[in-house]
């Protein structure tokens, strides 16, 4: 079950050199589809206009090969500065969303809940004053997925780029978050799948 596409954006990171991983993580077949495919499809499922950015050319061609919903967009843009950091690829991103409210993921999260992804962007969209949501597993927020007021973040993630930070956590220390514990999103998604990343093959969903 997904929500009905809101109106905000998705950025999806894909720009990882898969190092741990020992080969392209992002083309690993996860279910019959490249692992990428995944994260794509679930925020497909809750945003209007999902921009994927990463080195080269996509290991799938995630706008022909799914079913997009009506009125969704999906783009791959390759890194202008490839494996210059999550953050670097976040101030790229913000600059080419239509939304003013946008979700950030990892292409290797292939167990994404859309009901919390949507969740999560309506506590930002109803929190006036911050430029973050993230969700608190053990009491520390955690870098993704993440939803972001473009307008207000987009400064300061160029000015930390600027400053010579690629941390995607540094974001979190420099602007107002909102912060969603976890008796507020637990019930949506108990086993926390949302928070699971593919660094090494063993982390593959069975």
């Amino acid at each position: 079950m997904s929500a009905a596409p809101g109106p905000f954006s998705a950025i999806v990171l894909a720009g990882g050199r898969s190092s741990r991983f020992g080969r392209d993580k992002l083309a690993e077949p996860l279910a019959g589809r490249p692992l990428l495919d995944h994260a794509v499809r679930s925020v497909a499922g809750v945003a209007r206009d999902v921009v994927i950015l990463g080195p080269g050319l996509p290991v799938s061609s995630p706008a022909g090969s799914m079913a997009v919903p009506r009125g969704v967009t999906v783009r791959f843009v390759p890194d202008a500065e490839p494996f210059a950091g999550p953050l670097v690829a976040l101030a790229a991103g913000l600059g080419l969303v239509r939304e003013p409210l946008t979700l950030v993921v990892g292409g290797d999260m292939p167990t994404l809940s859309p009901l919390l992804l949507d969740a999560l962007v309506r506590a930002l969209e109803e929190a006036d004053g911050c430029g973050a949501a993230a969700l608190l597993l053990a009491g520390r927020a955690q870098p993704l997925p993440l939803a972001i007021r473009v307008r207000a973040a987009s400064p300061v993630v160029h000015r930390l780029v600027a400053g010579g930070e690629r941390r995607l956590g540094a974001l979190l220390e420099a602007v107002a978050m909102r912060q969603l514990d976890e008796t507020d999103w637990r019930p949506l998604d108990p086993d926390a799948a949302t928070l699971r990343d593919v660094d090494v093959p063993a982390d593959l969903p069975r």
